[in-house]
């Protein structure tokens, strides 16, 4: 039997592709590629190949998941667990780099390390970080600020973090809130709005004029995983709109959802 992302994919492989920018090549949205870049049934999620198709199409970023292996190399992979995308029943987190760097499947997808990743979208995308490291780890915070200055994505980054890494990364990198937290954040000493910004796949007129007035960037979520039922495209086409007339211009979204941003 096929699986919901399978069936999501044929039905867009039967719409057409639209890109995020009008005729006379003004960018209308700034979309955000969920899990790596445009994925389909050849590129998969965090590839090189996913990576370049969303420079090709002319996405504004892409989102990484973020993870780091035994020995304290950054890589890029969404699941801790191998065995969705590798057949191998173990963490990724408790291999060594140069094990992790070794694994391929039928597909020719390898997992990629953090700066590879920055290397490519180098002058082409920015980055948008899903941290998947569990706990404070300052080291190896330090690190990712470093690379993401090296390769000069640093300015426009921002971060799906954790409850763990926030303090480290306030003040640092933009992260992710709900309109909640930040009513809750503008109260703190040392807040400034461009420590912050709203995300959400509901955000309303309200939210987004909210956000506006107090200086805070908004996006936009529309990601398969979230979406039920047999009309999951239906689904989308109508969130999407919800999304556009709260007069919002960045989403983050599977690529599969692009042609609903025209």
């Amino acid at each position: 039997m096929l699986n919901f992302r399978k069936i999501l994919l044929l039905a867009a492989l039967l719409l057409p592709v639209v890109p995020a920018y009008s005729q006379a090549g003004k960018q209308r949205y700034q979309l955000i590629a969920h899990r790596g870049g445009v994925t389909d049934s050849i590129r998969q999620e965090n590839s090189l190949a996913a990576l370049e198709e969303a420079a090709n199409r002319r996405y504004y970023m892409i989102e990484v998941d973020l993870r780091m292996s035994s020995d304290s190399v950054l890589v890029t992979h969404h699941d801790d667990n191998l065995k969705r995308s590798f057949g191998i029943d173990r963490s990724l987190s408790a291999l060594t780099w140069q094990e992790l760097n070794q694994l391929k499947n039928r597909q020719g997808y390898r997992i990629l390390s953090f700066e590879e990743v920055l290397q490519h979208a180098q002058g082409q995308l920015q980055i948008m970080i899903d941290l998947k490291i569990r706990g404070n780890h300052p080291v190896i915070f330090n690190q990712v600020i470093a690379l993401l200055k090296k390769y000069r994505l640093y300015e426009h980054a921002l971060m799906i973090g954790t409850d763990e890494a926030t303090p480290f990364f306030t003040g640092k990198i933009k992260l992710s809130c709900t309109r909640k937290q930040l009513e809750e954040n503008i109260k703190k000493p040392g807040y400034s709005p461009s420590h912050y910004y709203l995300f959400s796949g509901d955000i309303t007129p309200e939210d987004a004029a909210w956000a506006k007035k107090h200086g805070i960037l908004a996006v936009g979520v529309l990601n398969a995983w979230a979406l039920k039922g047999t009309d999951s495209m239906h689904q989308a086409q109508l969130q999407a709109q919800r999304l556009i007339k709260a007069g919002l211009t960045c989403f983050q979204v599977d690529s599969i959802f692009e042609q609903f941003f025209q």
